[in-house]
C-alpha cells in the first residue's frame, strides 16, 4: 500500500524525534506536532501532565472509569507517549498503536520515565488502517484527534478495527473531526498543502512547519452518519458526544449527549460492543 500523502508530516516527525538525544527535545524542537509549541523552557513531563489531565476526564465524562485497574486499553494514535503514560498507570494492560515506529520508541521512554512500563505493549500500524490485534482482546479502544489525520477510508477501517479488537461487553471511545464553517477555507487550503507535500524539495519543507504540517495533516472530515453504517449493528448503547457550542446531529435512535471539554469541530462515538 502506498504512503498516504497527509503521512508525510507523521513521517517529518518520527525522523526528527529519532534525531534527537531524549523525548525532552522531542517536544523542544517538534512541538508543531505534539503540542503546538517549540521552546528551551518545554519539558516532556509537563507535556505528559496535559495528557494526564484529560485522560480521567474523558473517560469520567463517558462513564468509563469503573473498574480500569483490572482492564485493557488500546490506544490508536499514540503519538508520544502523551495520554499512554497516564493510561499505563490506570489499567492493567496498555497497547499503544501508532503509524510511526520512532513515536513508538518515545513512547516506550515517556512511560518508562512517567508510567508503568510493565503494563505496556506497542502495535506498529505500518499500512494505517490495519491493527495487528487479536480479536475481542482489549477491554476498551480509544482514539483522540488521530482518526481525522487518516484517509477516510483508512479511518473507517481503524474505527471497524476498534470494534473488531474490543470484547463483547467492552468498549469504543473514538474521536472524529467533521465540519464547521471554518472548512469553507481549511478544506481547500488543506487539500493544497496535502498535494504539495510530495513536491520535490518543496514537500518536506512544507511537512516540518508548523502552520503548513497542521493544515495538510487534517485529512479527512467524518461525520456520525458516515461513521456509523460502518459498525451500528456490532455496538449497543451507543452516544455521540459534542460540544455543547455545537447543534445537535439528529441521528435518529441515537443518543447525544454534550460535553465542555470536547472542541465544537470535534465528536466522539462511545459505544458497546455486541
Amino acid at each position: 500500500m502506498s504512503r498516504r500523502k497527509q503521512h508525510v508530516p507523521w513521517t517529518a516527525a518520527g525522523t526528527a524525534s529519532e534525531q534527537q538525544h531524549s523525548a525532552d527535545d522531542v517536544v523542544r524542537e517538534t512541538g508543531w506536532v505534539f503540542n503546538n509549541r517549540t521552546g528551551r523552557e518545554l519539558d516532556l513531563a509537563a507535556f505528559v501532565e496535559t495528557g494526564d489531565h484529560e485522560t480521567l476526564a474523558y473517560l469520567q465524562a463517558f462513564g468509563l472509569d469503573a473498574g480500569i485497574e483490572h482492564q485493557s486499553l488500546v490506544e490508536i494514535g499514540s503519538g508520544i507517549g502523551r495520554m499512554t503514560a497516564s493510561f499505563s498507570r490506570m489499567f492493567a494492560r496498555v497497547t499503544a498503536c501508532d503509524l510511526d515506529g520512532a513515536f513508538l520508541e518515545r513512547c516506550r521512554e515517556t512511560v518508562a520515565q512517567f508510567g508503568r512500563p510493565e503494563r505496556l505493549q506497542t502495535c506498529h500500524v505500518d499500512d494505517g488502517r490495519t491493527l495487528l490485534i487479536a480479536d475481542a482482546s482489549t477491554d476498551l479502544a480509544f482514539s483522540y484527534i488521530t482518526l481525522q489525520h487518516c484517509h477516510p477510508s483508512d479511518a473507517l477501517a481503524l474505527t471497524r478495527e476498534a470494534v473488531r479488537i474490543t470484547r463483547p461487553g467492552g468498549h469504543v471511545a473514538l474521536n472524529y473531526r467533521t465540519w464547521t464553517a471554518s472548512d469553507a477555507a481549511l478544506w481547500p487550503a488543506g487539500k493544497v498543502v496535502r498535494g504539495s507535500f510530495r513536491v520535490p524539495g518543496v514537500g518536506p519543507m512544507l511537512a516540518r512547519h508548523r502552520l503548513t504540517a497542521r493544515v495538510g495533516w487534517q485529512a479527512n472530515r467524518l461525520g456520525p452518519a458516515t461513521v456509523l453504517p460502518e459498525v451500528a449493528e456490532h455496538l449497543r448503547d451507543v452516544r455521540l458526544v459534542r460540544s455543547p457550542q455545537r447543534s445537535p446531529f439528529g441521528v435518529a435512535g441515537v443518543e447525544e449527549t454534550t460535553y465542555v471539554g470536547v472542541h465544537p469541530s470535534h465528536w466522539w462515538l462511545i459505544g458497546t460492543v455486541r
